[in-house]
């Protein structure tokens, strides 16, 4: 009883913010105004089951390994829905995010820069699978829309016998620097701006804020390092997809989807 009357201010405070947040939504009259209520509603729900699930997992190299891989399924999903479905992108989102997070992992825990432990091994990759996912979407859509606002351009080069990988070079290579743009912000500005949740969490933690420094910065250059590689490889691999049915669809196709 006691720890359900110390969440309730919490839960009072989150639904302020989420009724302010959708009011504002409504008078500027954006669409959709309850997603952002949806998707703190859906954080809330799962954030409470993981808590449950890690409190018996946590030490467990198996389930660690089963958790990592369920946190990897959803976000190449997730990633996938966001630029445009297709089996075929599925796998070439996956095959990016995997190596960027697979690549960041084996740096960190071979080289001893974080002890190598279930909890270590789980926050770490939770964190830059989240990166990994929202570097990779954000190419997708930026490749998408750009290959649209530069159609002329890509149909020149096709019209002179260029691949449809050539003819969007140029493109996937704006893609990518666009799509780093926030983690390189978040990077550059921590400390001045913002405060990281991780560094935040191990100093409410106990740990020293050196020790907490030293994590977290670990932390942002491997979320660096799997967000180039997997917007590399997504738009190298998606970018000759774009055009290689014709002209790209049309925009009601990129909605922006709330679930």
């Amino acid at each position: 009883m006691d720890r359900i009357a110390e969440t309730l201010p919490s839960l009072f405070g989150v639904l302020v913010l989420v009724a302010v947040t959708t009011l504002v939504l409504s008078l500027a009259r954006v669409r959709p105004r309850w997603a952002p209520a949806v998707a703190v509603l859906r954080g809330v729900v799962q954030l409470a089951a993981i808590s449950l699930i890690l409190t018996g997992v946590i030490t467990s190299p198996f389930w660690v390994g089963v958790a990592l891989l369920v946190m990897f399924s959803v976000a190449v999903v997730t990633s996938t829905r966001r630029v445009e479905w297709s089996w075929r992108r599925l796998w070439l989102v996956a095959a990016g995010m995997g190596l960027g997070v697979g690549t960041v992992l084996a740096v960190v825990f071979l080289t001893g820069a974080i002890e190598f432990s279930p909890r270590y091994v789980l926050a770490i990759g939770g964190i830059v699978i989240g990166g990994a996912m929202s570097s990779a979407t954000l190419t997708g859509r930026r490749l998408v829309q750009a290959t649209r606002d530069r159609w002329p351009e890509v149909e020149a080069w096709l019209s002179l016998g260029a691949t449809p990988r050539r003819a969007t070079v140029e493109i996937a290579r704006y893609a990518v620097a666009e799509a780093l743009v926030p983690s390189t912000d978040q990077t550059k500005t921590t400390g001045l701006v913002t405060l990281p949740g991780a560094f935040v969490g191990a100093i409410f933690g106990g740990i020293a804020p050196l020790e907490a420094g030293r994590f977290q910065i670990v932390v942002l250059a491997g979320i660096m390092t799997a967000s180039a590689i997997a917007a590399a490889l997504t738009a190298h691999a998606l970018a000759p997809l774009s055009v290689g049915r014709g002209e790209p669809a049309p925009p009601h196709r990129l909605r922006n989807r709330s679930r």
